[in-house]
Protein backbone atom coordinates (compact mmCIF):
# COMPACT_ATOMS: atom_id res chain seq x y z
CA UNK A 1 0.00 0.00 0.00
CA UNK A 2 1.21 3.54 -0.63
CA UNK A 3 2.29 5.60 2.35
CA UNK A 4 0.10 8.43 3.57
CA UNK A 5 2.89 10.88 2.84
CA UNK A 6 2.69 9.79 -0.81
CA UNK A 7 -0.56 11.68 -1.25
CA UNK A 8 0.15 14.39 1.29
CA UNK A 9 -0.81 14.10 4.95
CA UNK A 10 -3.07 17.16 4.74
CA UNK A 11 -5.16 15.54 1.99
CA UNK A 12 -6.65 13.03 4.40
CA UNK A 13 -6.91 15.33 7.40
CA UNK A 14 -10.42 15.49 8.88
CA UNK A 15 -12.80 18.13 7.55
CA UNK A 16 -16.16 19.11 8.99
CA UNK A 17 -19.69 19.94 7.85
CA UNK A 18 -22.64 21.04 9.95
CA UNK A 19 -25.63 18.75 9.39
CA UNK A 20 -28.82 19.40 11.37
CA UNK A 21 -26.84 21.67 13.67
CA UNK A 22 -24.20 19.06 14.55
CA UNK A 23 -20.61 18.96 13.40
CA UNK A 24 -19.81 15.94 11.25
CA UNK A 25 -16.16 15.07 10.67
CA UNK A 26 -15.06 13.23 7.52
CA UNK A 27 -12.04 12.52 5.34
CA UNK A 28 -12.29 13.00 1.57
CA UNK A 29 -9.73 12.49 -1.18
CA UNK A 30 -9.30 11.42 -4.77
CA UNK A 31 -11.54 11.59 -7.82
CA UNK A 32 -13.80 9.29 -9.75
CA UNK A 33 -16.61 7.00 -8.50
CA UNK A 34 -17.32 7.53 -4.81
CA UNK A 35 -16.57 4.91 -2.16
CA UNK A 36 -18.16 5.53 1.26
CA UNK A 37 -16.32 3.81 4.12
CA UNK A 38 -18.15 3.30 7.43
CA UNK A 39 -16.26 2.31 10.57
CA UNK A 40 -17.38 0.18 13.52
CA UNK A 41 -18.55 1.10 17.01
CA UNK A 42 -15.98 2.92 19.12
CA UNK A 43 -13.78 3.47 16.07
CA UNK A 44 -13.44 6.39 13.66
CA UNK A 45 -12.41 7.23 10.10
CA UNK A 46 -8.69 6.95 10.86
CA UNK A 47 -9.09 3.16 10.74
CA UNK A 48 -9.32 3.51 6.93
CA UNK A 49 -6.29 5.79 6.39
CA UNK A 50 -4.15 3.27 4.53
CA UNK A 51 -7.11 2.17 2.41
CA UNK A 52 -7.99 5.80 1.65
CA UNK A 53 -4.45 6.44 0.48
CA UNK A 54 -4.47 3.32 -1.70
CA UNK A 55 -7.82 3.94 -3.39
CA UNK A 56 -7.68 7.71 -3.87
CA UNK A 57 -5.83 7.40 -7.16
CA UNK A 58 -8.84 5.70 -8.77
CA UNK A 59 -11.81 6.69 -6.65
CA UNK A 60 -13.23 9.48 -4.58
CA UNK A 61 -12.94 8.08 -1.07
CA UNK A 62 -15.14 9.40 1.73
CA UNK A 63 -14.76 8.22 5.32
CA UNK A 64 -16.93 9.97 7.92
CA UNK A 65 -16.71 9.79 11.69
CA UNK A 66 -20.19 8.54 12.58
CA UNK A 67 -22.13 10.80 14.93
CA UNK A 68 -20.90 10.20 18.48
CA UNK A 69 -17.51 8.97 17.23
CA UNK A 70 -14.12 10.49 16.53
CA UNK A 71 -14.22 14.22 15.88
CA UNK A 72 -17.95 14.31 15.13
CA UNK A 73 -20.39 15.82 17.63
CA UNK A 74 -21.63 13.65 20.50
CA UNK A 75 -25.09 14.98 21.29
CA UNK A 76 -27.93 13.36 23.17
CA UNK A 77 -29.55 12.03 20.01
CA UNK A 78 -30.81 9.04 18.04
CA UNK A 79 -27.98 6.55 17.48
CA UNK A 80 -29.96 3.82 15.74
CA UNK A 81 -28.73 2.29 12.47
CA UNK A 82 -31.67 3.94 10.69
CA UNK A 83 -30.63 7.36 12.03
CA UNK A 84 -27.03 6.72 10.98
CA UNK A 85 -28.20 5.79 7.47
CA UNK A 86 -30.19 9.02 7.25
CA UNK A 87 -27.15 10.93 8.47
CA UNK A 88 -25.07 9.45 5.67
CA UNK A 89 -27.69 10.43 3.08
CA UNK A 90 -27.71 13.99 4.39
CA UNK A 91 -23.91 14.26 4.55
CA UNK A 92 -23.71 13.06 0.93
CA UNK A 93 -26.26 15.71 -0.06
CA UNK A 94 -24.19 18.49 1.52
CA UNK A 95 -21.16 17.23 -0.42
CA UNK A 96 -23.09 17.06 -3.74
CA UNK A 97 -22.56 13.28 -3.96
CA UNK A 98 -25.40 11.40 -5.62
CA UNK A 99 -24.31 7.75 -5.64
CA UNK A 100 -21.79 5.64 -3.73
CA UNK A 101 -20.38 2.19 -3.29
CA UNK A 102 -20.75 1.71 0.46
CA UNK A 103 -18.27 -0.32 2.51
CA UNK A 104 -19.09 -1.00 6.15
CA UNK A 105 -17.25 -2.73 8.99
CA UNK A 106 -19.03 -4.16 12.06
CA UNK A 107 -21.59 -1.53 13.15
CA UNK A 108 -20.75 0.28 9.91
CA UNK A 109 -21.81 -2.84 8.03
CA UNK A 110 -25.21 -2.69 9.69
CA UNK A 111 -25.45 0.99 8.75
CA UNK A 112 -24.39 0.13 5.19
CA UNK A 113 -27.15 -2.48 4.89
CA UNK A 114 -29.70 -0.05 6.29
CA UNK A 115 -28.47 2.63 3.88
CA UNK A 116 -28.92 0.26 0.92
CA UNK A 117 -32.39 -0.65 2.18
CA UNK A 118 -33.58 2.91 2.88
CA UNK A 119 -31.90 4.59 -0.09
CA UNK A 120 -31.34 1.98 -2.83
CA UNK A 121 -31.24 4.72 -5.47
CA UNK A 122 -28.01 6.00 -3.86
CA UNK A 123 -26.25 2.63 -3.58
CA UNK A 124 -24.13 1.29 -6.44
CA UNK A 125 -22.42 -1.56 -4.55
CA UNK A 126 -22.42 -2.99 -1.04
CA UNK A 127 -19.42 -4.41 0.84
CA UNK A 128 -19.87 -5.83 4.35
CA UNK A 129 -16.87 -6.62 6.59
CA UNK A 130 -17.53 -8.57 9.79
CA UNK A 131 -20.90 -6.87 9.73
CA UNK A 132 -23.48 -6.56 12.45
CA UNK A 133 -27.17 -6.92 11.69
CA UNK A 134 -27.23 -10.56 10.53
CA UNK A 135 -28.14 -12.45 13.70
CA UNK A 136 -28.13 -12.34 17.48
CA UNK A 137 -24.66 -13.75 18.22
CA UNK A 138 -22.09 -11.20 19.34
CA UNK A 139 -19.10 -11.19 21.68
CA UNK A 140 -20.10 -11.60 25.36
CA UNK A 141 -18.16 -8.49 26.36
CA UNK A 142 -20.40 -6.35 24.15
CA UNK A 143 -23.46 -7.88 25.81
CA UNK A 144 -21.92 -7.04 29.17
CA UNK A 145 -21.16 -3.47 28.10
CA UNK A 146 -24.79 -3.03 27.05
CA UNK A 147 -26.05 -3.99 30.51
CA UNK A 148 -27.42 -1.36 32.92
CA UNK A 149 -24.67 0.22 35.01
CA UNK A 150 -21.84 -0.84 32.71
CA UNK A 151 -21.02 2.80 31.98
CA UNK A 152 -19.90 3.30 35.58
CA UNK A 153 -16.92 0.98 35.08
CA UNK A 154 -15.84 2.28 31.67
CA UNK A 155 -13.70 5.20 32.93
CA UNK A 156 -11.40 2.59 34.47
CA UNK A 157 -10.35 1.51 30.96
CA UNK A 158 -7.99 4.46 30.74
CA UNK A 159 -6.13 3.74 33.99
CA UNK A 160 -2.65 2.37 33.29
CA UNK A 161 -2.86 -0.68 35.62
CA UNK A 162 -6.21 -1.63 34.09
CA UNK A 163 -4.82 -1.29 30.56
CA UNK A 164 -1.91 -3.55 31.48
CA UNK A 165 -4.29 -6.06 33.05
CA UNK A 166 -6.52 -6.04 29.94
CA UNK A 167 -3.60 -6.78 27.67
CA UNK A 168 -2.41 -9.55 29.98
CA UNK A 169 -5.91 -11.00 30.21
CA UNK A 170 -6.24 -10.80 26.45
CA UNK A 171 -3.08 -12.86 26.05
CA UNK A 172 -4.47 -15.55 28.36
CA UNK A 173 -7.87 -15.54 26.68
CA UNK A 174 -6.34 -15.92 23.24
CA UNK A 175 -4.44 -18.99 24.41
CA UNK A 176 -7.35 -20.57 26.26
CA UNK A 177 -10.25 -19.45 24.12
CA UNK A 178 -11.89 -17.89 27.17
CA UNK A 179 -14.78 -15.48 26.52
CA UNK A 180 -14.76 -16.71 22.93
CA UNK A 181 -11.73 -14.66 21.91
CA UNK A 182 -9.87 -17.70 20.68
CA UNK A 183 -6.36 -17.50 19.22
CA UNK A 184 -5.89 -14.31 17.29
CA UNK A 185 -3.45 -11.51 16.52
CA UNK A 186 -2.31 -9.60 19.61
CA UNK A 187 -2.33 -6.42 17.55
CA UNK A 188 -6.11 -6.68 17.21
CA UNK A 189 -6.68 -6.53 20.96
CA UNK A 190 -4.18 -3.68 21.30
CA UNK A 191 -6.01 -1.76 18.58
CA UNK A 192 -9.40 -2.25 20.24
CA UNK A 193 -8.06 -1.22 23.65
CA UNK A 194 -6.48 1.91 22.16
CA UNK A 195 -9.87 2.89 20.74
CA UNK A 196 -11.88 2.19 23.86
CA UNK A 197 -9.58 4.28 26.06
CA UNK A 198 -11.54 7.23 24.64
CA UNK A 199 -14.51 6.10 26.68
CA UNK A 200 -12.95 7.84 29.68
CA UNK A 201 -14.45 11.04 28.27
CA UNK A 202 -18.12 11.34 29.33
CA UNK A 203 -19.50 12.53 25.93
CA UNK A 204 -17.78 9.69 24.09
CA UNK A 205 -18.88 7.16 26.70
CA UNK A 206 -22.52 8.24 26.58
CA UNK A 207 -22.58 8.22 22.78
CA UNK A 208 -20.98 4.76 22.76
CA UNK A 209 -23.53 3.38 25.21
CA UNK A 210 -26.48 4.86 23.32
CA UNK A 211 -25.15 3.39 20.09
CA UNK A 212 -24.41 -0.02 21.60
CA UNK A 213 -27.77 -0.29 23.35
CA UNK A 214 -29.58 0.52 20.13
CA UNK A 215 -28.15 -2.65 18.57
CA UNK A 216 -27.20 -5.00 21.45
CA UNK A 217 -28.82 -6.15 24.70
CA UNK A 218 -28.01 -8.96 27.17
CA UNK A 219 -29.26 -11.55 24.65
CA UNK A 220 -27.13 -10.26 21.76
CA UNK A 221 -27.84 -8.21 18.67
CA UNK A 222 -31.35 -6.81 18.45
CA UNK A 223 -31.17 -5.56 14.86
CA UNK A 224 -31.56 -8.05 12.04
CA UNK A 225 -31.60 -7.28 8.32
CA UNK A 226 -31.98 -10.89 7.19
CA UNK A 227 -35.68 -10.45 6.49
CA UNK A 228 -34.81 -7.78 3.90
CA UNK A 229 -31.62 -9.21 2.44
CA UNK A 230 -33.51 -10.37 -0.65
CA UNK A 231 -33.84 -6.68 -1.60
CA UNK A 232 -30.12 -6.62 -2.42
CA UNK A 233 -30.99 -8.44 -5.64
CA UNK A 234 -29.46 -6.32 -8.38
CA UNK A 235 -26.99 -4.59 -6.03
CA UNK A 236 -23.48 -6.06 -6.39
CA UNK A 237 -22.72 -7.30 -2.88
CA UNK A 238 -19.57 -8.72 -1.31
CA UNK A 239 -19.06 -10.13 2.19
CA UNK A 240 -15.54 -10.13 3.68
CA UNK A 241 -14.96 -11.97 6.96
CA UNK A 242 -12.19 -13.31 9.16
CA UNK A 243 -12.59 -17.01 9.91
CA UNK A 244 -11.65 -16.32 13.54
CA UNK A 245 -13.90 -13.34 14.02
CA UNK A 246 -15.17 -13.74 17.58
CA UNK A 247 -17.05 -10.43 17.68
CA UNK A 248 -19.41 -11.35 14.85
CA UNK A 249 -18.94 -15.06 14.07
CA UNK A 250 -18.19 -16.18 10.54
CA UNK A 251 -21.44 -18.19 10.57
CA UNK A 252 -23.15 -14.83 10.05
CA UNK A 253 -21.25 -14.41 6.79
CA UNK A 254 -22.50 -17.72 5.46
CA UNK A 255 -26.05 -16.90 6.52
CA UNK A 256 -25.95 -13.50 4.82
CA UNK A 257 -24.40 -15.03 1.70
CA UNK A 258 -27.34 -17.43 1.42
CA UNK A 259 -29.84 -14.61 1.98
CA UNK A 260 -28.32 -12.11 -0.49
CA UNK A 261 -28.94 -13.11 -4.12
CA UNK A 262 -25.76 -13.15 -6.19
CA UNK A 263 -23.51 -12.05 -3.32
CA UNK A 264 -19.83 -12.91 -3.19
CA UNK A 265 -18.24 -14.28 0.00
CA UNK A 266 -14.52 -13.85 0.70
CA UNK A 267 -13.00 -15.40 3.82
CA UNK A 268 -9.69 -14.39 5.41
CA UNK A 269 -8.26 -17.51 6.97
CA UNK A 270 -7.00 -16.92 10.51
CA UNK A 271 -8.09 -13.28 10.59
CA UNK A 272 -10.25 -11.86 13.35
CA UNK A 273 -12.68 -8.95 13.30
CA UNK A 274 -10.39 -6.63 11.30
CA UNK A 275 -9.36 -8.47 8.10
CA UNK A 276 -8.53 -5.17 6.39
CA UNK A 277 -5.86 -4.63 9.05
CA UNK A 278 -4.71 -8.25 9.33
CA UNK A 279 -4.14 -8.74 5.60
CA UNK A 280 -4.30 -5.28 4.01
CA UNK A 281 -2.66 -6.23 0.70
CA UNK A 282 -5.11 -9.01 -0.09
CA UNK A 283 -8.03 -6.96 1.19
CA UNK A 284 -7.15 -4.03 -1.05
CA UNK A 285 -6.70 -6.22 -4.13
CA UNK A 286 -10.06 -7.94 -3.65
CA UNK A 287 -11.90 -4.70 -2.91
CA UNK A 288 -10.34 -2.87 -5.86
CA UNK A 289 -11.25 -5.70 -8.24
CA UNK A 290 -14.84 -5.70 -6.97
CA UNK A 291 -15.18 -1.93 -7.34
CA UNK A 292 -13.74 -1.85 -10.85
CA UNK A 293 -15.16 -5.03 -12.39
CA UNK A 294 -18.75 -5.10 -11.14
CA UNK A 295 -21.21 -2.78 -12.91
CA UNK A 296 -22.92 -0.29 -10.58
CA UNK A 297 -26.51 -0.96 -9.61
CA UNK A 298 -29.25 1.17 -11.11
CA UNK A 299 -32.34 1.32 -8.96
CA UNK A 300 -35.47 0.05 -10.71
CA UNK A 301 -38.57 1.14 -8.79
CA UNK A 302 -40.83 -1.32 -10.61
CA UNK A 303 -38.52 -4.22 -9.80
CA UNK A 304 -38.25 -3.03 -6.17
CA UNK A 305 -42.04 -3.04 -5.83
CA UNK A 306 -42.20 -6.51 -7.36
CA UNK A 307 -39.65 -7.83 -4.86
CA UNK A 308 -41.50 -6.29 -1.94
CA UNK A 309 -44.83 -7.76 -3.02
CA UNK A 310 -43.32 -11.21 -3.48
CA UNK A 311 -41.41 -11.11 -0.19
CA UNK A 312 -38.83 -13.69 0.81
CA UNK A 313 -40.16 -16.67 2.77
CA UNK A 314 -36.74 -18.35 2.83
CA UNK A 315 -34.86 -16.03 5.23
CA UNK A 316 -33.46 -17.93 8.24
CA UNK A 317 -33.23 -15.29 10.98
CA UNK A 318 -34.94 -17.72 13.34
CA UNK A 319 -31.83 -19.90 13.29
CA UNK A 320 -29.97 -17.41 15.46
CA UNK A 321 -32.57 -16.73 18.12
CA UNK A 322 -35.07 -13.92 18.61
CA UNK A 323 -34.27 -10.59 17.05
CA UNK A 324 -36.02 -7.29 16.42
CA UNK A 325 -36.31 -5.85 12.93
CA UNK A 326 -34.64 -2.51 12.17
CA UNK A 327 -37.34 -1.38 9.75
CA UNK A 328 -38.49 2.22 9.88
Amino acid sequence: MPSLTGIGADTLAPRTRIVHGYERAYRLAGSGPVVLLLHGIGDDSSTWLDLLASLSGEFTVLAPDLLGHGASAKPRADYSVAAYACGMRDLLATLDIDRVSVVGHSLGGGVAMQFAYQFPELCERLVLIGSGGIGASVHPLLRLAAAPGAGLAMPLLGVTPVLSALRGLGSVLRRTGGFGLGPGPAAELDYVVSRYVRLMEPPSRQAFLRTLRSVVDWRGQVVNMLDRCYLTEGIPTMLMWGTRDQVVPVAHAHRAHRAMPGSKLVLFEGAGHFPYRTNPGRFLAILREFLTETPPARHDRAHWRKLLRAGDPKHDSALDGPTVSSGT
